[in-house]
């Protein structure tokens, strides 16, 4: 018997008809089933990727995402064989990025013109670009379970991911998940960013087209109008323009419009449209995507269609190249310790942050010669 059992032995024949008398609780139980087992899924694979992504599958499609996002060295090789098989198959897609500030109604203008887009014979997948949690690198808002009726169509395909960090909030593997999605035979996809002021650039460089949300009455510094992603937007929309919003959606889609005259032509040459819709009374959106297939029609006729494609492979070539030094200088065990070194030693102004990162960049280059 242990000490514990003999003073509580001893505490209950001392109160035995006290009112202090405690019964004995139950011991604790546990928080999870004793008897669960965890089913792991089959491990595909490549050709049972390949395979199911070309069907349609879109279990297995969001398996292959998975592993394209994945940090683990291991899973890079299939992913990237994964991709190289399914490219035949891609790039005969819409691609429209949507951005806008929070607030604007991204997701529920997605579940509106989605679900139109669908019933015009259309497969769509969305892909949710999330902000990402500091502590556990996963999603934050969790769009798909704000887009219920969308998220039950049988022809629409929804991914949010966490943005890793990765500027403008777009996902470090985005690009790659649109291929897979294309694979799969989705024509229609949709980009949906964080929208909160930064830059997406990054989103642009992916995209055939890219669509501003904006509402009105908000004011130029709450809606982050300004002069650089006006610039990059082939289309504008305002967004709950319903009741007594109506009016004043309409004079803001007046004043965009002259605002946008005054821009320069961009490379596409075409001008910017700007319209007015309600995603809940479902009002306007038939206007929007037939400015968005009209736009399609005017950059294929002009050849900026092809050549806007084939400049984002570039892009997206040389910033691969870019992120791959970056891992491997950082990874690098010799990098390592110097580089927590040459930290202390910034932090302690004794050397200059400039002359520090030359001292890495000598070591790194001498081990790669």
């Amino acid at each position: 018997m242990t000490m514990t059992d003999h003073y509580e032995k001893q505490h209950r024949a001392e109160h035995a008809d006290s009112a202090l008398d405690v019964m004995k609780g139950v011991a604790d139980q546990p928080v999870t089933n004793p008897h669960y087992v965890r089913k792991r899924r089959p491990t595909l694979t490549t050709e049972q990727y390949v395979e199911g992504i070309l069907r349609g599958d879109m279990s297995v499609l969001s398996q292959a995402i998975t592993l394209v996002e994945s940090n683990n060295p291991a899973h890079y090789a299939q992913a990237q064989e994964i991709i190289e098989r399914c490219l035949p198959h891609a790039g005969r897609s819409i691609r429209i990025g949507i951005t806008g500030v929070p607030g604007a109604g991204k997701s529920t203008f997605i579940e509106a013109i989605g679900g139109m887009v669908t019933d015009k014979g259309h497969k769509l997948a969305v892909l949710a670009i999330d902000p990402s949690s500091e502590r556990s690198g996963g999603s934050i808002l969790g769009d798909k379970t704000r887009m219920v009726g969308l998220s039950a169509n049988p022809k629409v395909f929804i991914r949010p991911s966490p943005s890793a960090g990765s500027l403008g909030g777009v996902a470090r593997k985005s690009r790659e998940t649109i291929v897979l999605c294309e694979a799969a035979g989705f024509d229609v996809i949709f980009i949906e960013t964080v929208g909160v002021g930064q830059s997406e650039t990054a989103v642009h460089s992916m995209v055939d087209m890219f669509m501003l949300l904006q509402i009105a009455g908000a004011g130029d510094e709450l809606q982050g109008i300004k002069r650089g992603i006006m610039e990059m937007a082939d289309m504008m929309v305002i967004t709950k323009a319903e009741g007594d919003n109506l009016h004043r959606a309409e004079l803001a889609r007046r004043q965009f419009a002259n605002a946008l005259i005054l821009f320069p032509l961009g490379d596409s040459e075409w001008s910017p449209q700007v319209f007015c819709c309600s995603s809940v009374q479902k009002t306007g959106l038939e206007e929007v995507w037939h400015g968005v297939e009209e736009f399609i029609m005017f950059v294929k006729r002009n050849g900026f269609y092809h050549r806007n494609r084939h400049n984002q492979n570039r892009y997206w070539l040389r910033e691969t190249i870019n992120e791959a030094l970056r891992t491997s200088f950082y990874q690098d065990p010799e990098i390592e310790v110097a580089l927590a070194d040459c930290e202390e030693q910034v932090r302690q102004d004794r050397m200059s942050s400039f002359v520090a990162a030359k001292k890495l960049l000598d070591i790194y280059f001498a081990k790669n010669k």
